[in-house]
């Protein structure tokens, strides 16, 4: 009698018709909330948050609970279908705090097992931050509150989304993680280069807080999560980046034919469809080991790999895109400089190329560059 055949351990990067049904969703969602004029309103506005759109994404489509299981009133979705809207609102470059609450927050909050506020978060009625540095990779040191009976004190800096976020996830100096709402902290906002996705600092002065959980293993669960899908949104900003560059060069013309006709700009154009190519595989992997829940160093080495890839990419790409609108690129009525300081900033997030590929050196057993 023949054994099972052999089993295939190879990562599945291909999309699903699901995933494809819903990107289809969310994309016409965002024409509908997230047009360029209008995101760059927003902007200018001191209130960049398009909290119709999150509403309509967290609530209408229930988006906000993809990671968390239905028994604790998520969709009990993976990673791979956050990674699929993640790469949409990279698209659009909504902002929204799809990746700081129904990733990152969420992420943390599932290892803690705290199921009342998983549910809130889920619902998208309530939006939560994690109180550490944007920057941060994962495994790295964090700043702290001081804990004193129960309730916290102190300041932490470059929280991401803070202004929107109704409750707090905040590491304290006794190795816990504590839940302060909003209202009993003061958030003051810092000067982002990123407009979509403000960063602010928050005081605590004896806020009441309620113990999750340890802190240690959720917040470096919440930022490896938040690491490797940031890789899908860069995905998403490089590829419009790539589509709206060569639809225009099609359009434009110079001396009487399309300036895409010109054979060096053919090459700069192929050379970049080739790291885009490349970085959809790369951020589909890390998509995928997070879902399937692979051992530790297994889903951290493809997180470490699709970061070490993604920031070069698309930082290149939104510069690219700039450089070949020419005169129209650089307005500011062009949305592609929201591209560019997307890209800029997502290039820190969670940990810079560097960061990721000495982690990477580390974990498979090589000496770091």
């Amino acid at each position: 009698m023949e054994g099972p055949g052999p089993v295939n351990t190879q990562p599945d990067l291909l999309y699903s018709e699901e995933e494809e049904a819903l990107r289809a969703a969310v994309r016409d969602l965002l024409a509908d909330h997230c047009d360029a004029p209008g995101v760059i309103a927003r902007t200018e506005s001191g209130a960049p948050h398009d909290l119709s759109a999150w509403k309509a994404l967290a609530d209408g489509m229930g988006l906000a609970g993809l990671l968390v299981p239905e028994a604790q009133g998520g969709q009990g979705a993976t990673h791979r279908e956050a990674a699929v809207v993640l790469e949409e609102l990279g698209r659009a470059v909504a902002p929204v705090p799809y990746l700081t609450s129904a990733v990152v927050a969420t992420e943390a909050l599932l290892a803690c097992g705290d199921d009342e506020l998983l549910g809130r978060l889920a619902s998208g009625r309530t939006i939560g931050a994690l109180a550490v540095g944007l920057h941060l990779a994962p495994g790295a040191a964090h700043q702290v509150a001081r804990v004193d009976n129960g309730v916290l004190s102190g300041e932490l800096t470059g929280v991401a989304d803070a202004a929107v976020a109704d409750v707090l996830l905040v590491p304290g100096d006794d190795g816990a993680l504590y839940a302060v709402q909003a209202q009993d902290a003061t958030v003051t906002p810092q000067t982002s280069f990123d407009l979509t996705r403000p960063l602010a600092t928050l005081t605590l002065t004896d806020a009441p807080g309620r113990r999750l959980g340890d802190a240690g293993p959720a917040v470096r669960r919440a930022l490896r999560a938040g690491a490797g899908l940031l890789a899908s949104e860069q995905l998403g900003l490089a590829d419009w980046a790539l589509t709206e560059t060569v639809r225009y060069l099609k359009e434009r013309k110079q001396f009487n034919r399309p300036v895409g006709g010109f054979q060096a700009l053919k090459h700069r154009l192929a050379q970049l469809w080739l790291e885009v190519v490349s970085l959809r595989a790369a951020a589909r992997g890390a998509a995928d080991a997070l879902a399937a829940g692979e051992p530790s160093d297994e889903a951290s080495v493809a997180v470490a790999v699709a970061q070490a890839y993604a920031a070069p990419v698309a930082v290149r790409a939104a510069e690219e895109a700039l450089q070949l609108h020419a005169g129209i690129g650089m307005t500011w009525e062009h949305p592609v400089h929201l591209y560019l300081k997307r890209a800029k900033a997502d290039s820190i997030a969670y940990g810079t190329a560097g960061a990721h590929r000495a982690a990477l050196a580390e974990l498979v057993d090589l000496q770091a560059p």
